[in-house]
């Protein structure tokens, strides 16, 4: 019984290394980060998404500060995904559609440098998909796309209330969402 137990903590410690080995991170701004933590969080292969700020240069920014002051953060989301279940490049085509890449003043109702929609690259090979697809949208809808192609830096996590929100706030979420007409918008732009 003893070997039994032995080989199974064995097994399962081996299991959640190649697990972890497998996990990596992805950072999109694409407005209301509750809005794209849902539509993220959706996937398969996606362990968690986290709201919270990037690309500014105010170290642990408070919600208010990014949105009404000048730290030159967006709201961003942290994508902690499973590589060998779904790709860089498959959660790039999830952040294209449901952002609006043609709006320079922010996304849907939520307007300001802080809702501007930002697509972050770690690596060559991530940038050179994000520059690839910005060709092929523009050429596609003659229009030039204002989505911000940043190199990833540093995250700060969001405060408790903004995680989860549209799960915690449901019916407030629908509310806001519909408001925003953003599903509508999204499907003008992408189609259904």
């Amino acid at each position: 019984m003893k070997v039994l137990f032995l080989s199974f903590l064995i097994l399962f410690k081996t299991s959640a290394i190649l697990s972890a080995q497998s996990l990596s991170k992805a950072y999109f701004a694409g407005g209301c980060f509750w809005c794209m933590e849902e539509s993220f969080e959706q996937l398969k292969g996606v362990n968690e998404v986290i709201s919270g700020y990037s690309g500014g240069i105010t170290a642990n920014p408070t919600y208010r500060e990014v949105t009404y002051g000048d730290t030159g953060h967006f709201e961003v989301v942290e994508i902690i995904y499973d590589k060998e279940i779904i790709s860089y490049d498959e959660l790039l085509k999830n952040f294209w559609i449901n952002i609006d890449p043609f709006d320079a003043y922010g996304q849907f109702c939520d307007k300001g440098y802080s809702y501007r929609s930002v697509a972050f690259y770690q690596n060559k090979k991530q940038k050179e998909l994000i520059e690839k697809d910005v060709k092929k949208f523009e050429k596609k809808f003659k229009k030039k796309v204002v989505t911000y192609i940043k190199k990833f830096e540093i995250f700060y996590k969001a405060e408790d209330k903004h995680q989860d929100y549209y799960q915690e706030y449901f019916v407030n979420y629908l509310k806001y969402k519909k408001a925003c007409r953003r599903e509508k918008i999204l499907s003008n732009i992408w189609g259904t």
